[in-house]
């Protein structure tokens, strides 16, 4: 192991999920293998009505307003858990979205009015940094903000993505032919596709000298990340599976560790065959060989596949699941995919050996991102 990198440090974390708002009931709920999906209405003609819908935004609050308080509520808890002030004059915010209100509604042509609206109702003193790749925009929102903790262009930074569910996002995935029509199966041979979702997720970063000299307490690191384009399909990876491996390099490299430091492994697991099978290749390929394979889980089966929020929710499930020694089980896996080479839990939670964690999310347009985490043994409350 050979980890001299500059430590990022997690000091802030929340999220809002089908499954809940509290870190502590949607963990306990992934380990006992809940599922927040559903049939949601729709007035379309779609492959499938099933869907993640969080309760406490009404479907019939316009868009924006949805998307708007969100970001919000989200990012707000997200300060305040790390005990930093929204207004602070060195907070830097780094916000990841797919579409958010975006694809539905024609009256804008920005896709950052979402994120400046946002940090003008919670008084933040400098205009976020917006970033829409996709799938990969929340774990791209995060990997800004280690470059700029790292290469001092700031000390302080709240980073992560917000998505929420619209007709224009089901009806496009369903003209894909991505929707499943019975729930989404990650890694199971049964897999049919993957259901949408909405969701938000904020973690707070700071450089190890401002956490410390403010007491401080970190959930864990974030100590290098990846990413790579494979420019072969807008909609599609490439089947190889070499972009997945090329983006897991990179981010090793970053963050100056070998494959065998690797315990813990959260895939994309999208639940569509070929996201599934490109990962299965990749990581098997990549780690299948080590004395101690890393546990290999997904979480989409439970929180339905969020998009732009996405990165930032599993960031934060790897920081739990690393913390806490153990991986939650994979939603209804029965029968793993041939391909996976790699330990995976099913039914019930698995042990997690001492090592890293990382997080890959794989968005259209070839943008894939690796993340690599580090925990800290700070127990939820």
């Amino acid at each position: 192991m050979v980890n001299d990198s500059p430590a990022v440090w997690v000091t802030g974390m929340a999220w809002s999920t089908g499954l809940g708002a509290d870190l502590k009931t949607v963990w306990e709920a992934l380990l006992a293998g809940a599922s927040a999906i559903d049939h949601v209405p729709t007035e379309h003609d779609l492959r499938s009505d099933l869907a993640v819908a969080l309760p406490h935004l009404p479907l019939d609050m316009p868009l924006a307003e949805r998307q708007h308080a969100l970001t919000c509520s989200t990012l707000e808890t997200a300060l305040n858990d790390a005990g930093i002030a929204a207004d602070a004059p060195q907070l830097t915010s780094v916000l990841g979205t797919s579409y958010a209100h975006h694809l539905d509604d024609t009256a804008t042509e920005s896709l950052s009015d979402w994120a400046s609206a946002a940090a003008r109702t919670l008084g933040f003193k400098r205009p976020p940094i917006v970033v829409s790749t996709a799938c990969s925009a929340g774990a791209d929102a995060i990997q800004v903000g280690l470059s700029l903790i790292r290469d001092g262009g700031a000390d302080l930074c709240v980073c992560g993505g917000a998505d929420i569910l619209s007709e224009g996002k089901r009806l496009g995935h369903s003209r894909l032919g991505t929707l499943s029509p019975d729930g989404l199966y990650a890694f199971d041979r049964s897999h049919s596709g993957t259901v949408l979702g909405e969701g938000a997720a904020f973690i707070v970063l700071e450089s190890k000298a401002h956490a410390q000299a403010r007491g401080a307490q970190p959930y864990g690191f974030i100590v290098g990340a990846g990413a790579a384009n494979d420019a072969i399909n807008a909609v599609a990876p490439d089947p190889s599976g070499q972009n997945v491996i090329n983006t897991v390099e990179r981010a090793l490299l970053s963050a100056g560790l070998h494959h065998d430091d690797i315990a813990l492994i959260n895939a994309h697991g999208t639940g569509t065959q070929i996201n599934d099978n490109v990962e299965s290749i990749a990581y098997s390929s990549l780690f299948s060989s080590n004395a101690h394979p890393p546990v290999l889980f997904a979480t989409k089966g439970a929180l339905g596949h969020t998009l732009g929020a996405t990165g930032a929710i599993e960031a934060i499930v790897v920081l739990l699941a690393l913390n806490h020694h153990c991986a939650p089980p994979v939603y209804a896996l029965q029968q793993p995919l041939d391909a996976l080479k790699l330990p995976i839990p099913i039914h019930t939670p698995m042990v997690v050996g001492k090592g890293y964690g990382i997080s890959v999310t794989l968005g259209f347009g070839g943008f894939d991102t690796c993340l690599v985490l580090q925990g800290a043994q700070r127990s939820l409350s």
